[in-house]
């Protein structure tokens, strides 16, 4: 029988639940200051200015809500995808490369906690 372990042990998986949590938790406000950010329709005072100014800041203010927009979208993936990874540790499959069905190193998913290939398997994409 090999050393090499095939899933992580039920105190691994409990401290790395613990740290997904908590990223869930900052992930979750980072998306709300986002999302009050593009959602925000207050005029910030531009009425007292020239056209020319209004019109380049309006202009500024659509490309700021795309980009935070985009932001949003992003950072929605990046929730589910640590939702996926608590589902993964509640299946006792957390950690698992995908590709090669080896252990993910521990450091990487410290990192990168939803990750679901190890760096080998990256590499070779």
């Amino acid at each position: 029988m090999s050393d090499v372990k095939l899933k992580f042990s039920d105190d691994d998986l409990q401290e790395f639940k613990a740290l997904i949590e908590e990223k869930i938790a900052n992930a979750k406000d980072d998306l709300a200051l986002l999302e009050s950010a593009y959602k925000n329709n207050a005029d910030n005072g531009t009425e007292d200015t020239s056209h020319s100014f209004k019109s380049f800041d309006e202009g500024s203010d659509t490309m700021a809500k795309e980009a935070n927009v985009q932001l949003a979208i992003r950072q929605e993936k990046f929730i589910r995808d640590l939702k996926n990874a608590l589902l993964r540790i509640e299946n006792k499959t957390y950690g698992i490369c995908r590709v090669t069905g080896k252990l993910i190193q521990k450091e990487r998913l410290k990192l990168v906690p939803h990750a679901t290939l190890s760096i080998e398997a990256k590499r070779k994409q």
